[in-house]
């Protein structure tokens, strides 16, 4: 019927948190981290880039532009996304990208705004945009489908307008581009779930698939894929909010990936990595 729920949905989070103070689930202990360390872990920002003290990150330095400024995110603080991180800062490297990171780098008050914290957001927003007129660089690149939609739709209203590209997107033009290559093929056979926010919000659809296809592994497409796919259940704060029920939402779209047959699923979203191998 194409009606947007989600703005509906937020707007009664919203009065909710900000009217009534009901917050569900560890919602509370989110919103106090923030407040108090700008992070969603409450880890001071120092530490983000801790996972990467032996690759020398560069910092993003005033008056010297680069072409990329790669935007860490929660998943700085992750095992599971720091060993994605790495790995994609390597490829960086190889394909001679002009990158550099930021030390001040805030959370993005993606979470906080889905979940009702209208203030919070607004406030890591305009921390973040005050930070980022600071220097100069061509585009942001992320790992997290949530901190690309933040960072290149939410932060327009506030005077934030940045070239943002999903890491999948921006591999693929690398790639199309002759700067990386892919050699090698894999066996296996695999299914590939669309994040909502990359797919469905973002219409980025065809780059993780044509990465996938260029592996040489066979890849088996869900019942519901592409802007029609089922979500993970990680949307909006749900590794803090997760409702308690008969079912879950990422036991139902695991149900629908073990239809496929396929060995593996391959997933491009922080979030959706944390719900669906819970």
């Amino acid at each position: 019927m194409m009606i947007e729920h989600l703005d509906g949905m937020i707007a009664l989070r919203r009065f909710e948190t900000l009217e009534h103070g009901a917050t569900p689930g560890k919602a509370g202990d989110l919103f106090d981290a923030l407040r108090e360390t700008d992070t969603q872990s409450g880890n001071p920002l120092p530490a983000r880039l801790d996972f990467a003290a032996d690759l020398a990150l560069p910092l993003i330095e005033e008056q010297h532009p680069v072409e990329v400024l790669l935007w860490i995110g929660e998943g700085g603080f992750e095992l599971r996304n720091q060993r994605s991180l790495r790995a994609f800062i390597k490829l960086l490297r190889i394909a001679n990208v002009d990158f550099a990171v930021l030390a001040e780098e805030r959370d993005c008050g993606d979470t906080a705004r889905r979940l009702g914290d209208e203030i919070e957001f607004v406030r890591l927003a305009q921390a973040n945009i005050a930070t980022l007129s600071r220097y100069s660089f061509s585009s942001i690149v992320t790992l997290d489908p949530h901190v690309a939609h933040s960072l290149s739709r939410d932060y327009v209203a506030f005077g934030g307008n940045y070239q943002v590209f999903h890491h999948t997107t921006f591999l693929e033009s690398l790639v199309r581009d002759g700067r990386l290559s892919v050699e090698g093929q894999l066996n296996g056979r695999v299914t590939y779930h669309d994040p909502c926010y990359l797919g469905r919000y973002l219409n980025e659809i065809d780059a993780p698939r044509s990465l996938i296809d260029r592996l040489g592994v066979e890849r088996i497409e869900m019942a519901r894929h592409g802007r029609q796919s089922f979500c993970c259940g990680g949307g909006g704060g749900g590794p803090v909010t997760d409702i308690k029920g008969k079912q879950r939402i990422p036991d139902l779209r695991m149900e629908q990936a073990r239809e496929t047959e396929a060995e593996i699923i391959v997933v491009a979203c922080p979030n959706c990595t944390m719900m669906l191998e819970g």
